[in-house]
């Protein structure tokens, strides 16, 4: 287990990393300014393809949509690094549910006596693995401009989804928890929002795990459609160039490489924070 002085450092890093947040926002106002011409300029057709995509949110929020992944990939990548940095998950793998209604479902795992940098390289190597395949996804389907973006958005959206759900059970949250799901849209909301979103945000998010907070966050979330409306906008901005045939290819990967990239780094800092709270309670 992680002693109280590395928590305490791993806190501090993360603190400031949230600091550092602000730093995006004068780029976050130059980068939707293209939103109104694109607007105008992207077919009904494309628009159509963000609200489905964002309306596939709204069923994952409900019921897991079909964006709910492998847990027991996960929890062999863990036991793989920690094997190899010496830690044994012995009495913390995986078992199947008896009840058989939830045949061949999978209980989450325990992170409980993983150290931080074990959960930490994990995530740090899904992420990677999931940049480099939306960086090629985006450079496929930017080949073709308009034709092909429609295929793409609906892609980039579920595999936010699926790398949020990876982030949470790295550091020993299940996905499958309504509680948990709510968490995931939040995470994903924070990774797109302005300088006033991200506060409020992390704001919400302080006292996640306090039960007398987490009513207040699902009654929030009722109104989901209206939440991700700057998440609509800073998603639009992003393929405008992708629009281009062939150029497309260079702006596609781009955008979709730095999507998820920041998806996933907003997944493992806010789910970090809140393994370390927990643990220095």
């Amino acid at each position: 287990m992680d002693s109280r002085e590395t928590l305490d450092q791993e806190l501090e890093q993360i603190l400031k990393w949230e600091k550092e947040q602000k730093d995006l926002f004068i780029w976050d106002k130059i980068g939707r300014l293209p939103f109104a011409m694109l607007d105008k300029v992207m077919p009904k057709a494309i628009k159509q393809k963000i609200g489905d995509a964002l309306n596939e949110v709204g069923q994952y929020v409900q019921n897991g949509g079909k964006f709910l992944i492998q847990k027991k990939k996960v929890a062999k990548l863990l036991q793989e690094e920690a094997e190899r940095s010496g830690y044994s998950m012995k009495d913390h793998t995986y078992r199947l549910e008896e009840d058989a209604q939830a045949e061949g479902t999978a209980k989450i795992h325990s992170v409980e006596n993983l150290p931080l940098e074990v959960l930490d390289r994990v995530a740090d190597n899904i992420t990677e693995s999931r940049t480099k395949f939306a960086a090629a996804q985006g450079a496929a389907t930017g080949i073709g401009g308009i034709v092909t973006i429609a295929a793409d958005i609906p892609m980039v959206m579920g595999l936010s989804l699926k790398v949020l759900q990876e982030m949470a059970l790295c550091y020993g949250y299940d996905p499958d928890d309504p509680q948990e799901r709510i968490f995931i849209v939040k995470c994903l909301q924070f990774s797109s929002a302005d300088i006033v979103g991200k506060k409020a945000i992390i704001d919400e998010l302080a006292e996640y795990d306090n039960p007398d907070k987490q009513v207040q966050v699902v009654s929030q979330m009722q109104g989901w459609r209206e939440v991700f409306n700057s998440y609509s906008e800073s998603f639009g901005w992003k393929k405008l160039f992708q629009l281009i045939p062939i150029a497309g290819m260079v702006f596609g990967s781009v955008s979709n490489k730095n999507t998820i990239s920041d998806v996933a780094e907003a997944g493992k800092m806010l789910y970090k924070k809140r393994l370390i709270l927990q643990r220095l309670k």
